[in-house]
């Protein structure tokens, strides 16, 4: 099983995905939880080829593999120290980690589309963690299992995605993932050079998921269950908009503008979006998020080694 695009999750399979999560994080604090699933896959190992840099996402995956007995291999800066240094493709790398026999071959890539060319020729599972301005699918995964876990429920909610939408792929496969429950609005919180592509804008008309688009942060965060806020990116800012970036940052005057019963959520890692001040504030549920990745991405390790069996 190959996880390329959050286009291949429905409704069904996501509530499996997160049962499973759930299981796999009672287990882990129970009693003895840690070293019963030390021993579930130890007989197996994973591979994280990264070639750009990553703290959470590639931490939290081999994490996730020790935690489930996986032997893990890593490289973080693949790029400039593995073989594509020398001109070697990327189908060429996977076909030469098809003989290693690992149970998953998890990817960064700075270029769109890159993983999906990978997953083409692998006979291993290949997992995207992140390609280009393309999409970040188990990213996606931990975001809507924390929107899960505090709201139980992940329909007819309105979410504000907001910060750099244009180039964010975080961004672009929240929404995406949101239209596949009913009755979800998105409100996208931008300037106008880092607005969200056309693309998600026809994908979310397509799935019915209705949406606005908004400059200001104020009417950007009122009223929404949901506030997801990313970096806007300065250096990509229209010279117009520059005078803008003030502008978006959540601080704690902003959160007394959100609802009592909201979250804000962030992929990290922040800069100056968000305020230090605001992470004592029990909406800010950010640093629990990037806790979820750990348990999300185990679960989707698991998955994938059991159906390997």
């Amino acid at each position: 099983m190959h996880v390329i695009s959050i286009d291949q999750f429905n409704r069904e399979n996501l509530f499996e995905l997160f049962e499973r999560t759930k299981k796999l994080e009672k287990i882990f604090y129970s009693k003895d939880g840690r070293l019963e699933l030390a021993k579930k896959h130890r007989d197996k190992q994973i591979c994280t080829l990264f070639y750009e840099p990553s703290t959470r996402t590639r931490l939290s995956f081999e994490t996730a593999g020790y935690k489930l007995g996986f032997g893990v291999v890593s490289t973080e800066s693949a790029g400039e120290f593995s073989s594509a240094s020398k001109g070697e493709t990327i189908e060429d790398t996977i076909h030469v980690l098809d003989e290693y026999k690992f149970s998953a071959i998890i990817i960064r890539h700075p270029e769109t589309g890159m993983v999906g060319r990978a997953a083409k020729v692998a006979k291993t599972p290949v997992i995207n963690a992140g390609d280009g301005k393309g999409e970040h699918p188990t990213q996606s995964l931990l975001d809507l299992y924390t929107i899960y876990f505090n709201f139980n429920r992940l329909d007819n909610l309105t979410v504000t995605i907001g910060g750099d939408l244009k180039y964010g792929r975080t961004a672009r496969s929240l929404a995406k993932i949101l239209s596949k429950f009913d009755g979800n609005h998105i409100k996208f919180v931008s300037t106008k050079s880092l607005a969200i592509d056309k693309d998600i804008k026809d994908f979310l008309k397509k799935n019915d998921t209705t949406f606005e688009e908004i400059t200001d942060i104020e009417s950007g965060i009122k009223d929404s269950d949901v506030v997801y806020w990313t970096r806007l990116q300065k250096e990509r800012l229209a010279e117009s908009d520059k005078h803008l970036a003030s502008g978006f940052v959540i601080d704690k005057k902003a959160m007394r503008l959100m609802k009592k019963d909201s979250i804000l959520l962030h992929p990290l890692p922040r800069v100056d979006e968000i305020t230090i001040g605001v992470d004592d504030d029990p909406r800010a549920k950010y640093f629990d998020q990037a806790g979820n990745g750990l348990f999300i991405r185990m679960a989707l390790l698991d998955q994938i080694a059991s159906e390997e069996n």
